[in-house]
């Protein structure tokens, strides 16, 4: 395949082993790779310069803020935004390379669904698929936004035409089942700290009825069953998911309490 006007930009830090796959994906069929770095004590650095990746490293501030550091240093018509955990599919690099080879002036984005893989399973129904995200953008048209664990490219200006491609984005985002509810708990801190004083109740049936509904919905809606064992993990930890959520929520918006003072002569 001869060279593509797209340029891939992707953030990395430690991410030595991920990078490789992810870098070998798009090598010999984009036109330029950048590299976002920081604080790396691996061979992130090595293995991007390998693929022929341009490297800037630059000290850490946010997720949003490296990604479009990323974004302004591509130099193609059209940026594929990567994560390092990330493949491009065969199918997703063929429909890129159909689209871009007549893509509509009005076009300034695309949809990539995203395909996740856990428990030695590429998961294909349930809460996670398909999970539509914006990576393709015509140079200029878009800026990462959000906030500290959702960041989404967000139009800059005039938004025109968005299209839905069908080809997966591979995610190989968790390599154990541990990894994944570690980042549940985080994730139910940071929604806590959001919503405290936003008014948002946390009385215990509306944890109990929504986390219901999340496996639920995840489980038989949308066909997690399907998934087998990994469906049903799946389902599960969106249910705890969103019950640990307003159970951090119920906690903090509790009254503080004085720390009981033990005084010399206690028992």
């Amino acid at each position: 395949m001869s060279k593509l006007p797209v340029s891939i930009a992707v953030i990395a830090s430690n991410e030595e082993g991920n990078l490789r796959t992810c870098l070998g994906s798009v090598h010999g069929w984009a036109s330029e790779i950048v590299v976002v770095v920081n604080d790396c004590r691996d061979g992130t650095v090595e293995v991007a310069r390998s693929f022929g990746a341009v490297v800037h490293e630059r000290p850490w501030v946010d997720y949003a803020t490296q990604k479009n550091h990323a974004l302004d240093a591509c130099s193609q018509p059209w940026i594929l935004a990567l994560d390092a955990d990330e493949e491009v599919s065969p199918s997703l690099r063929d429909e890129v390379a159909r689209f871009l080879a007549d893509a509509p002036e009005g076009v300034w984005g695309a949809e990539i669904p995203r395909c996740t893989r856990l428990l030695g399973r590429w998961i294909r129904h349930g809460e996670w698929y398909p999970d539509r995200v914006l990576r393709l953008v015509r140079r200029g048209l878009g800026r990462w936004g959000g906030d500290a664990y959702h960041t989404v490219i967000q139009p800059k200006g005039r938004t025109g035409i968005l299209v839905r491609f069908k080809g997966d984005l591979l995610h190989h985002g968790y390599p154990d089942t541990r990894s994944y509810v570690a980042r549940l708990n985080r994730q139910a801190d940071y929604f806590a700290r959001h919503h405290q004083g936003s008014g948002l109740m946390a009385a215990a049936w509306i944890a109990a009825v929504r986390a219901a509904w999340r496996f639920f919905r995840s489980y038989v809606v949308r066909l997690g069953f399907l998934d087998g064992f990994p469906g049903l993990f799946v389902a599960a930890t969106a249910a705890y998911s969103c019950f640990i959520r307003y159970a951090r929520l119920y906690e903090n918006l509790l009254p503080s309490r004085p720390v009981a003072t033990k005084h010399v002569g206690d028992t």
